[in-house]
């Protein structure tokens, strides 16, 4: 019974037995713990400059122009050009930035300003490389088994999530900043190396120069499917409404002392339940109403977020962002799958360049919400309210759209 069980709902490893997907796999896993713990330190010493969870959430803009402009054109030129090449040029650019942070660290410069200009060019960089690694995948493996590699990437991408900030509480702790930022830099080297062991990439299909003419047919293509539309609007109500890490630093500073561990607990805790639901995701793949499915989910997720909000003790807040992330990585999945499957080869860069956006920048805009409501009406207030927003409006708009509410995978 036991092995059975274990058979339906454990991960799917198959396309890890393509080697080029496995070199992907890998190097995005390690070099995105060194991403994750850059990403707390930063939010960590925004807050320690400053003392304010409103630079904290400033951040979230800072990244989001660039993340959109470069995220969009990225996606298109994935379109027209080798996409190897394009991941390695967004992987010099993300590094570049990551030194720069290093620099800034050990000099002591403690400049707000300057570190949000730092993030912006980060934030160019993975935008470049997020939607390109994303249009690579179909071309690893068959599609079959797409959805099972899509699971993969979450997965690690969600270990990521979770072993970058636990470190990073111990790092900032013991080390400090610039020894965060100076594991990143070096883990960073994982995932260049696999870009570069990649075979080449060039585009199929009708090439097309890119440019905002290029873009501008990839939203026509969205706009004209409104399962794949609706698709980035639950994204969106989800991260802009329920995501409450901006609120971190200050929640840590107020209820555990400024403790950096119990900082890097709140910070992974959302990917140690992404982690535990990619573990057992055998099943995700078998849920034929997405559509429906995916409005559950995301309002499992805003639920959790604002129950969280309540809790006091470390271990609760822990276990209930643990829960919304087990959900959150399931709807990440389905999302994913949905504009794989919908879109051919040569419009998969241009997918996966609004992808990427929604994904990275909803989150911002989180930040910014977090921010700015817990400056005007209190913290506990901004978290717990935007949780019940999340999930009333997932609601809303995902059941008040027909051909959303009625999608069924393969069909």
């Amino acid at each position: 019974m036991a092995g059975r069980f274990w058979e339906l709902a454990a991960v799917d490893v198959t396309p890890l037995r393509t080697l080029s997907y496995r070199r992907l796999w890998w190097g995005q896993g390690v070099s995105f713990i060194g991403f994750q713990l850059t990403s707390v330190a930063v939010s960590a010493q925004i807050y320690a400059i400053t003392e304010s969870s409103f630079w904290v959430g400033m951040a979230g803009p800072v990244s989001l122009i660039p993340l959109v402009i470069f995220g969009l054109w990225g996606g298109a030129v994935a379109d027209a050009m080798d996409r190897r090449r394009l991941l390695l040029a967004g992987s010099v650019l993300a590094w570049v930035a990551t030194a720069a942070l290093l620099a800034q660290a050990v000099l002591r410069i403690d400049n707000v300003l300057l570190m949000l200009g730092i993030v912006a060019v980060h934030s160019a960089g993975f935008a470049i490389t997020g939607p390109t690694r994303g249009a690579i995948i179909p071309r690893l493996v068959p599609v079959e088994q797409v959805p099972a590699a899509n699971t993969l990437n979450f997965l690690v991408g969600s270990v990521g999530m979770m072993v970058g900030p636990l470190v990073a509480g111990v790092v900032l702790d013991r080390g400090g900043f610039a020894v965060a930022y100076l594991i990143d830099f070096i883990l960073f080297s994982a995932g260049f190396y696999a870009a570069l062991r990649l075979p080449p990439l060039p585009p199929l299909g009708d090439i097309l120069r890119p440019g905002w003419r290029s873009v501008g047919e990839g939203l026509g293509f969205i706009a004209r499917h409104p399962v794949v539309l609706m698709s980035f609007v639950v994204d969106i109500i989800a991260m802009a409404f329920a995501m409450p890490r901006a609120l971190f630093p200050e929640i840590t500073a107020e209820r555990f002392g400024g403790s950096g561990v119990a900082f890097g607990w709140l910070s992974a805790s959302i990917a140690i339940g992404s982690v535990l639901g990619g573990l057992f995701s055998g099943w995700v793949g078998r849920v034929r109403r997405q559509g429906v499915a995916l409005v559950a989910v995301i309002a499992l997720w805003g639920l959790t977020v604002a129950a969280a909000g309540l809790a006091e003790p470390l271990w609760l807040m822990v276990a209930l962002l643990a829960l919304g992330g087990a959900a959150d990585l399931v709807s990440a999945v389905w999302r994913q799958t949905i504009l794989q499957t919908y879109a051919p080869d040569e419009m998969r860069g241009r997918m996966q360049g609004v992808f990427h956006v929604v994904v990275a920048g909803g989150p911002r805009l989180g930040d910014v919400r977090a921010g700015t409501t817990a400056v005007a009406v209190g913290l506990v207030p901004a978290w717990v309210g935007g949780g019940l927003l999340c999930a009333v409006l997932v609601v809303i708009a995902g059941l008040a759209v027909p051909a959303f509410r009625t999608y069924r995978a393969g069909r």
